[in-house]
Protein backbone atom coordinates (compact mmCIF):
# COMPACT_ATOMS: atom_id res chain seq x y z
CA UNK A 1 0.00 0.00 0.00
CA UNK A 2 1.61 3.04 -1.08
CA UNK A 3 -0.54 6.60 0.84
CA UNK A 4 0.06 10.07 0.76
CA UNK A 5 -1.47 12.68 3.00
CA UNK A 6 -2.22 16.11 1.42
CA UNK A 7 -2.75 19.18 3.61
CA UNK A 8 -4.06 22.26 2.66
CA UNK A 9 -2.99 24.71 5.29
CA UNK A 10 -4.53 28.48 5.79
CA UNK A 11 -3.80 30.84 8.10
CA UNK A 12 -6.31 29.63 11.21
CA UNK A 13 -7.05 25.96 9.88
CA UNK A 14 -6.40 23.22 7.71
CA UNK A 15 -7.77 20.34 5.79
CA UNK A 16 -6.31 16.82 5.20
CA UNK A 17 -6.61 13.68 2.89
CA UNK A 18 -5.42 10.51 3.45
CA UNK A 19 -5.48 8.96 -0.34
CA UNK A 20 -4.41 5.08 -1.20
CA UNK A 21 -2.03 5.81 -4.36
CA UNK A 22 -2.68 2.23 -5.48
CA UNK A 23 -6.56 2.80 -6.37
CA UNK A 24 -6.63 6.56 -5.61
CA UNK A 25 -9.18 5.70 -2.44
CA UNK A 26 -9.57 8.56 -0.21
CA UNK A 27 -8.87 6.81 3.35
CA UNK A 28 -9.65 9.89 5.67
CA UNK A 29 -9.93 13.24 5.21
CA UNK A 30 -10.96 16.18 7.75
CA UNK A 31 -11.17 19.51 8.84
CA UNK A 32 -8.75 21.35 11.55
CA UNK A 33 -10.20 25.06 11.96
CA UNK A 34 -10.16 28.32 13.97
CA UNK A 35 -6.41 27.27 15.09
CA UNK A 36 -5.73 30.05 17.12
CA UNK A 37 -9.15 32.02 17.84
CA UNK A 38 -10.46 32.81 21.00
CA UNK A 39 -13.97 32.50 21.34
CA UNK A 40 -15.19 33.14 24.62
CA UNK A 41 -12.97 30.96 26.71
CA UNK A 42 -12.44 28.08 23.95
CA UNK A 43 -10.79 27.61 20.89
CA UNK A 44 -13.23 24.96 18.75
CA UNK A 45 -11.44 23.06 16.20
CA UNK A 46 -13.34 20.13 14.06
CA UNK A 47 -12.25 16.94 12.03
CA UNK A 48 -13.53 14.23 10.40
CA UNK A 49 -12.97 10.73 9.54
CA UNK A 50 -14.08 10.34 5.82
CA UNK A 51 -13.83 6.50 5.27
CA UNK A 52 -13.09 3.97 8.01
CA UNK A 53 -11.12 0.75 7.15
CA UNK A 54 -11.60 -2.61 9.14
CA UNK A 55 -9.19 -4.44 10.77
CA UNK A 56 -10.16 -7.41 8.68
CA UNK A 57 -9.28 -5.09 5.50
CA UNK A 58 -5.99 -3.71 6.97
CA UNK A 59 -4.37 -6.99 7.75
CA UNK A 60 -5.27 -8.61 5.07
CA UNK A 61 -4.40 -5.08 2.83
CA UNK A 62 -7.04 -6.68 0.51
CA UNK A 63 -8.38 -3.56 -1.42
CA UNK A 64 -9.90 -1.02 0.61
CA UNK A 65 -13.59 0.06 -0.05
CA UNK A 66 -14.73 3.17 1.70
CA UNK A 67 -17.51 2.33 4.52
CA UNK A 68 -20.50 5.09 5.31
CA UNK A 69 -19.09 8.62 6.56
CA UNK A 70 -17.86 8.32 9.82
CA UNK A 71 -17.81 11.96 11.52
CA UNK A 72 -15.88 12.90 13.86
CA UNK A 73 -15.98 16.45 15.97
CA UNK A 74 -13.94 17.93 18.93
CA UNK A 75 -14.10 21.11 20.40
CA UNK A 76 -10.83 22.10 22.60
CA UNK A 77 -8.39 24.97 22.67
CA UNK A 78 -5.66 24.92 19.51
CA UNK A 79 -3.34 27.32 19.92
CA UNK A 80 -1.44 27.27 16.58
CA UNK A 81 -0.95 24.61 13.66
CA UNK A 82 1.20 21.84 15.76
CA UNK A 83 -1.65 21.59 18.23
CA UNK A 84 -3.92 21.11 15.33
CA UNK A 85 -1.29 18.53 13.70
CA UNK A 86 -1.51 16.51 17.66
CA UNK A 87 -5.49 16.90 16.96
CA UNK A 88 -5.21 15.32 13.42
CA UNK A 89 -3.51 12.49 14.67
CA UNK A 90 -5.48 11.29 17.63
CA UNK A 91 -8.05 11.41 14.91
CA UNK A 92 -6.24 8.69 13.29
CA UNK A 93 -5.56 6.69 16.22
CA UNK A 94 -9.26 7.06 17.62
CA UNK A 95 -11.10 6.15 14.66
CA UNK A 96 -9.03 4.97 12.04
CA UNK A 97 -7.78 3.98 9.22
CA UNK A 98 -3.91 3.17 11.37
CA UNK A 99 -1.29 5.04 10.11
CA UNK A 100 0.85 2.42 11.19
CA UNK A 101 -0.60 0.12 8.39
CA UNK A 102 -0.97 2.90 6.15
CA UNK A 103 1.89 5.18 6.79
CA UNK A 104 2.27 7.74 4.35
CA UNK A 105 5.36 7.61 2.53
CA UNK A 106 4.84 11.49 1.72
CA UNK A 107 3.62 14.58 2.51
CA UNK A 108 2.00 17.02 -0.19
CA UNK A 109 1.46 20.72 0.63
CA UNK A 110 -0.81 23.21 -1.29
CA UNK A 111 0.84 26.80 -1.61
CA UNK A 112 -0.88 29.28 -3.09
CA UNK A 113 1.88 31.37 -4.55
CA UNK A 114 5.39 30.17 -6.22
CA UNK A 115 5.86 33.58 -7.61
CA UNK A 116 8.13 32.96 -11.14
CA UNK A 117 10.58 30.62 -9.00
CA UNK A 118 8.62 27.36 -8.66
CA UNK A 119 7.65 26.17 -11.77
CA UNK A 120 7.02 22.62 -10.58
CA UNK A 121 6.76 20.22 -7.56
CA UNK A 122 9.05 20.66 -5.43
CA UNK A 123 11.22 18.48 -2.25
CA UNK A 124 10.78 20.66 0.70
CA UNK A 125 14.47 21.78 2.65
CA UNK A 126 15.03 24.91 4.69
CA UNK A 127 15.93 27.23 1.76
CA UNK A 128 12.66 26.43 -0.01
CA UNK A 129 10.44 26.92 3.40
CA UNK A 130 12.92 30.46 3.46
CA UNK A 131 11.51 31.16 -0.17
CA UNK A 132 8.06 30.22 0.68
CA UNK A 133 7.84 33.00 3.54
CA UNK A 134 9.92 35.82 1.29
CA UNK A 135 7.21 34.93 -0.99
CA UNK A 136 4.29 36.35 1.30
CA UNK A 137 4.98 39.56 0.27
CA UNK A 138 2.71 38.41 -2.91
CA UNK A 139 0.37 35.95 -0.73
CA UNK A 140 0.26 37.30 2.31
CA UNK A 141 -3.73 35.81 3.18
CA UNK A 142 -2.14 32.27 2.39
CA UNK A 143 1.85 31.97 2.33
CA UNK A 144 2.22 32.51 5.68
CA UNK A 145 -0.63 29.81 6.41
CA UNK A 146 0.94 27.07 4.56
CA UNK A 147 4.45 27.79 5.88
CA UNK A 148 2.79 27.64 9.38
CA UNK A 149 1.24 23.73 8.11
CA UNK A 150 4.46 22.89 6.59
CA UNK A 151 6.62 23.69 9.64
CA UNK A 152 3.77 21.31 11.91
CA UNK A 153 3.61 19.18 9.41
CA UNK A 154 7.30 18.13 9.12
CA UNK A 155 7.38 18.34 13.04
CA UNK A 156 4.76 15.68 12.92
CA UNK A 157 5.54 13.40 10.04
CA UNK A 158 9.44 14.14 10.15
CA UNK A 159 10.96 10.72 8.75
CA UNK A 160 8.60 11.54 5.13
CA UNK A 161 9.78 13.78 2.18
CA UNK A 162 7.17 16.59 1.95
CA UNK A 163 6.75 18.15 -1.57
CA UNK A 164 5.77 21.66 -1.84
CA UNK A 165 2.63 21.75 -5.03
CA UNK A 166 2.30 25.55 -6.24
CA UNK A 167 -1.15 26.87 -7.75
CA UNK A 168 1.29 29.01 -9.92
CA UNK A 169 3.45 26.52 -11.07
CA UNK A 170 0.93 25.63 -13.93
CA UNK A 171 0.76 29.33 -15.13
CA UNK A 172 4.69 29.58 -15.67
CA UNK A 173 4.64 28.32 -19.14
CA UNK A 174 2.60 32.14 -19.83
CA UNK A 175 4.54 33.67 -23.04
CA UNK A 176 5.60 36.91 -21.90
CA UNK A 177 3.00 38.88 -23.84
CA UNK A 178 0.47 37.73 -21.36
CA UNK A 179 2.20 37.80 -17.95
CA UNK A 180 3.69 41.45 -18.89
CA UNK A 181 1.78 44.42 -17.42
CA UNK A 182 2.15 47.72 -19.38
CA UNK A 183 3.51 49.62 -16.18
CA UNK A 184 6.76 50.93 -15.76
CA UNK A 185 9.30 48.06 -16.67
CA UNK A 186 11.99 48.52 -14.01
CA UNK A 187 9.03 49.28 -11.15
CA UNK A 188 7.55 45.89 -12.23
CA UNK A 189 11.00 44.13 -12.29
CA UNK A 190 12.24 45.62 -8.80
CA UNK A 191 8.81 44.67 -6.89
CA UNK A 192 7.93 41.13 -9.28
CA UNK A 193 4.92 42.96 -10.77
CA UNK A 194 3.51 40.31 -13.21
CA UNK A 195 0.56 38.08 -14.16
CA UNK A 196 1.23 34.69 -12.11
CA UNK A 197 -1.98 32.79 -12.50
CA UNK A 198 -3.68 30.43 -9.85
CA UNK A 199 -5.89 27.70 -9.57
CA UNK A 200 -3.26 26.03 -11.38
CA UNK A 201 -3.57 22.92 -10.42
CA UNK A 202 -7.45 22.39 -10.70
CA UNK A 203 -6.74 23.70 -14.11
CA UNK A 204 -3.81 21.17 -15.07
CA UNK A 205 -5.75 18.38 -13.70
CA UNK A 206 -9.12 19.01 -15.13
CA UNK A 207 -7.24 19.56 -18.63
CA UNK A 208 -5.72 16.09 -18.32
CA UNK A 209 -8.96 14.62 -17.19
CA UNK A 210 -10.92 15.86 -20.00
CA UNK A 211 -8.20 14.33 -22.36
CA UNK A 212 -8.68 10.75 -21.18
CA UNK A 213 -12.61 11.27 -20.89
CA UNK A 214 -12.62 11.85 -24.43
CA UNK A 215 -9.74 9.37 -24.74
CA UNK A 216 -7.15 12.02 -26.82
CA UNK A 217 -3.58 13.09 -26.43
CA UNK A 218 -3.90 16.35 -24.13
CA UNK A 219 -0.97 17.75 -26.92
CA UNK A 220 -3.45 17.72 -29.37
CA UNK A 221 -6.19 19.82 -27.63
CA UNK A 222 -6.94 23.57 -27.22
CA UNK A 223 -8.95 23.73 -24.04
CA UNK A 224 -10.37 26.69 -22.21
CA UNK A 225 -11.02 25.33 -18.55
CA UNK A 226 -13.74 27.36 -16.35
CA UNK A 227 -12.82 26.91 -12.62
CA UNK A 228 -15.90 28.42 -11.27
CA UNK A 229 -16.28 28.23 -7.38
CA UNK A 230 -16.00 30.55 -4.53
CA UNK A 231 -12.86 31.56 -6.53
CA UNK A 232 -13.05 31.29 -9.89
CA UNK A 233 -10.64 31.49 -12.94
CA UNK A 234 -10.42 31.10 -16.42
CA UNK A 235 -7.22 29.21 -18.80
CA UNK A 236 -6.76 28.63 -21.87
CA UNK A 237 -4.71 25.29 -22.85
CA UNK A 238 -2.98 24.95 -25.44
CA UNK A 239 -1.52 20.92 -26.11
CA UNK A 240 -2.04 20.82 -22.22
CA UNK A 241 -0.01 23.79 -21.30
CA UNK A 242 -1.17 27.04 -19.77
CA UNK A 243 -1.34 30.35 -22.02
CA UNK A 244 -3.51 32.50 -20.23
CA UNK A 245 -5.29 32.63 -17.26
CA UNK A 246 -7.45 35.08 -16.00
CA UNK A 247 -6.22 35.77 -12.48
CA UNK A 248 -2.83 38.15 -11.96
CA UNK A 249 -0.71 39.11 -9.75
CA UNK A 250 -3.13 38.41 -6.92
CA UNK A 251 -6.40 35.85 -7.18
CA UNK A 252 -8.17 38.92 -7.30
CA UNK A 253 -8.23 39.98 -11.07
CA UNK A 254 -10.40 38.04 -13.30
CA UNK A 255 -13.80 36.74 -13.24
CA UNK A 256 -16.51 37.88 -10.70
CA UNK A 257 -16.27 35.49 -7.50
CA UNK A 258 -18.08 34.91 -4.40
CA UNK A 259 -16.55 37.45 -2.86
CA UNK A 260 -14.07 39.26 -5.07
CA UNK A 261 -14.15 42.20 -7.49
CA UNK A 262 -12.79 40.34 -10.32
CA UNK A 263 -11.66 43.24 -12.82
CA UNK A 264 -11.82 46.72 -12.11
CA UNK A 265 -10.35 49.77 -13.53
CA UNK A 266 -8.01 50.82 -10.88
CA UNK A 267 -8.95 54.64 -11.18
CA UNK A 268 -11.47 53.04 -8.84
CA UNK A 269 -9.47 52.45 -6.07
CA UNK A 270 -8.40 56.53 -6.53
CA UNK A 271 -11.83 57.64 -6.09
CA UNK A 272 -12.88 55.82 -3.57
CA UNK A 273 -9.65 56.89 -1.57
CA UNK A 274 -10.20 60.39 -2.22
CA UNK A 275 -13.46 60.97 -2.39
CA UNK A 276 -14.79 58.18 0.42
CA UNK A 277 -12.43 58.65 2.71
CA UNK A 278 -11.70 54.51 2.40
CA UNK A 279 -7.46 54.11 3.23
CA UNK A 280 -5.74 51.24 1.29
CA UNK A 281 -6.50 48.22 3.71
CA UNK A 282 -10.70 48.92 3.98
CA UNK A 283 -10.12 49.11 0.22
CA UNK A 284 -8.50 46.09 0.04
CA UNK A 285 -10.89 44.48 2.57
CA UNK A 286 -13.80 45.49 0.39
CA UNK A 287 -12.41 43.89 -2.95
CA UNK A 288 -11.35 40.76 -1.82
CA UNK A 289 -14.22 40.15 1.08
CA UNK A 290 -17.03 42.17 0.27
CA UNK A 291 -17.30 42.21 -3.38
CA UNK A 292 -18.20 39.71 -5.99
CA UNK A 293 -21.83 38.04 -5.52
CA UNK A 294 -21.41 39.03 -1.70
CA UNK A 295 -21.42 42.78 -2.67
CA UNK A 296 -23.81 42.71 -5.62
CA UNK A 297 -26.68 40.69 -3.60
CA UNK A 298 -25.30 40.70 0.07
CA UNK A 299 -25.21 36.96 -0.77
CA UNK A 300 -21.68 35.10 -1.59
CA UNK A 301 -23.01 31.67 -2.35
CA UNK A 302 -24.20 31.16 -5.83
CA UNK A 303 -26.81 28.71 -4.65
CA UNK A 304 -28.57 31.20 -2.76
CA UNK A 305 -28.05 34.03 -5.54
CA UNK A 306 -30.11 31.38 -7.53
CA UNK A 307 -32.40 30.92 -5.65
CA UNK A 308 -33.29 34.65 -4.50
CA UNK A 309 -33.29 35.74 -8.59
CA UNK A 310 -35.84 32.61 -9.31
CA UNK A 311 -38.21 34.49 -6.77
CA UNK A 312 -37.54 37.73 -8.40
CA UNK A 313 -35.06 39.29 -6.50
CA UNK A 314 -33.89 41.91 -8.71
CA UNK A 315 -29.95 42.28 -7.14
CA UNK A 316 -29.95 38.59 -7.57
CA UNK A 317 -30.86 38.68 -11.02
CA UNK A 318 -28.30 41.30 -11.95
CA UNK A 319 -25.59 39.73 -10.11
CA UNK A 320 -25.66 36.03 -12.68
CA UNK A 321 -26.21 38.85 -15.45
CA UNK A 322 -22.69 40.53 -14.24
CA UNK A 323 -21.34 36.48 -13.51
CA UNK A 324 -22.35 35.37 -16.97
CA UNK A 325 -21.46 38.27 -19.08
CA UNK A 326 -17.64 38.11 -17.84
CA UNK A 327 -17.10 34.53 -18.32
CA UNK A 328 -18.76 34.76 -21.70
CA UNK A 329 -15.90 37.69 -22.46
CA UNK A 330 -13.37 35.33 -21.09
CA UNK A 331 -14.12 32.41 -23.15
CA UNK A 332 -14.63 34.76 -26.44
CA UNK A 333 -11.29 36.34 -25.81
CA UNK A 334 -9.10 32.67 -25.05
CA UNK A 335 -10.76 31.51 -28.19
CA UNK A 336 -9.49 34.40 -29.93
CA UNK A 337 -6.28 33.82 -28.25
CA UNK A 338 -5.80 29.94 -29.36
CA UNK A 339 -7.41 30.56 -32.72
CA UNK A 340 -9.14 26.92 -32.40
CA UNK A 341 -10.84 25.48 -29.60
CA UNK A 342 -11.86 21.43 -29.50
CA UNK A 343 -12.87 21.47 -25.35
CA UNK A 344 -14.77 23.88 -22.92
CA UNK A 345 -14.77 22.26 -19.24
CA UNK A 346 -16.76 23.34 -16.18
CA UNK A 347 -15.56 22.29 -12.94
CA UNK A 348 -15.52 23.30 -9.13
CA UNK A 349 -18.00 23.91 -7.14
CA UNK A 350 -20.67 26.54 -9.07
CA UNK A 351 -19.04 24.42 -12.51
CA UNK A 352 -19.71 21.38 -11.95
CA UNK A 353 -23.64 22.12 -10.44
CA UNK A 354 -25.19 25.24 -12.01
CA UNK A 355 -27.05 24.18 -15.07
CA UNK A 356 -28.42 28.12 -15.39
CA UNK A 357 -24.63 29.20 -14.79
CA UNK A 358 -23.09 27.12 -17.60
CA UNK A 359 -26.24 27.22 -20.06
CA UNK A 360 -26.03 31.73 -19.87
CA UNK A 361 -22.31 31.79 -19.99
CA UNK A 362 -22.45 29.72 -23.29
CA UNK A 363 -25.91 30.93 -25.14
CA UNK A 364 -25.17 32.96 -27.93
CA UNK A 365 -22.04 31.72 -28.68
CA UNK A 366 -23.53 28.98 -31.60
CA UNK A 367 -21.83 30.81 -34.13
CA UNK A 368 -18.38 29.51 -33.01
CA UNK A 369 -19.84 26.54 -32.94
CA UNK A 370 -20.75 26.30 -29.12
CA UNK A 371 -23.80 24.28 -28.56
CA UNK A 372 -25.35 23.34 -25.49
CA UNK A 373 -27.67 20.45 -25.14
CA UNK A 374 -30.65 21.39 -22.47
CA UNK A 375 -31.48 18.10 -21.86
CA UNK A 376 -27.69 16.88 -21.20
CA UNK A 377 -26.91 20.23 -19.08
CA UNK A 378 -29.68 20.21 -16.82
CA UNK A 379 -29.66 16.08 -15.99
CA UNK A 380 -28.83 15.60 -12.45
CA UNK A 381 -25.65 13.01 -13.37
CA UNK A 382 -22.20 13.24 -10.99
CA UNK A 383 -18.61 12.53 -13.14
CA UNK A 384 -17.11 13.88 -16.34
CA UNK A 385 -20.29 14.15 -18.86
CA UNK A 386 -20.50 15.75 -22.12
CA UNK A 387 -23.33 18.53 -22.09
CA UNK A 388 -22.99 19.95 -25.86
CA UNK A 389 -25.09 18.85 -28.70
CA UNK A 390 -24.61 16.13 -31.14
CA UNK A 391 -23.70 18.91 -33.72
CA UNK A 392 -21.53 21.75 -32.04
CA UNK A 393 -18.29 21.80 -33.11
CA UNK A 394 -16.64 22.79 -29.35
CA UNK A 395 -17.28 19.30 -27.16
CA UNK A 396 -18.70 21.21 -23.84
CA UNK A 397 -17.59 18.97 -20.19
CA UNK A 398 -18.19 19.13 -16.96
CA UNK A 399 -15.47 17.52 -15.17
CA UNK A 400 -14.94 17.24 -11.59
CA UNK A 401 -11.67 18.59 -9.88
CA UNK A 402 -9.68 16.60 -7.31
CA UNK A 403 -7.17 19.25 -6.85
CA UNK A 404 -6.38 16.95 -3.47
CA UNK A 405 -5.96 13.61 -5.67
CA UNK A 406 -3.64 16.02 -7.92
CA UNK A 407 -1.61 17.05 -5.05
CA UNK A 408 -0.55 13.55 -4.12
CA UNK A 409 0.01 12.11 -8.11
CA UNK A 410 2.51 15.40 -7.54
CA UNK A 411 3.90 14.23 -5.06
CA UNK A 412 4.48 10.91 -5.07
CA UNK A 413 5.74 11.20 -9.08
CA UNK A 414 8.28 13.89 -7.18
CA UNK A 415 9.44 11.32 -4.38
CA UNK A 416 10.13 8.80 -7.08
Amino acid sequence: MTAVLVVNSGSSSFKYQLIEMDTETTLASGLVERIGEVIGDSVHSIAGVKAEVSAAEAAAETHLAASADQKWKRELPIPDHTAGFAVMLEAFATHGPSLAVHAPVAVGHRVVHGGARFHQPTLVTPQVERDIDELSGLAPLHNPGALQGIVAAIEAFADVPHVAIFDTAFHQTLPPEAFTYAINADLAEKFRIRRYGFHGTSHGFVAREAADFLQRPVEDLNQIVLHLGNGGSACAVEGGRSVETSMGMTPLEGLVMGTRSGDIDPGVLFHLHRRAGLDFPEIDKLLNRGSGLLGLTGRGDMRDVIVAAAAGDGPSQLAIDVYVHRVKGYVGAYYAQLGRVDVISFTAGVGENAPLVRERALAGLEAMGIRIDPERNAAADRGARVISADDSAVTVLVIPTDEELEIARQTLATVR
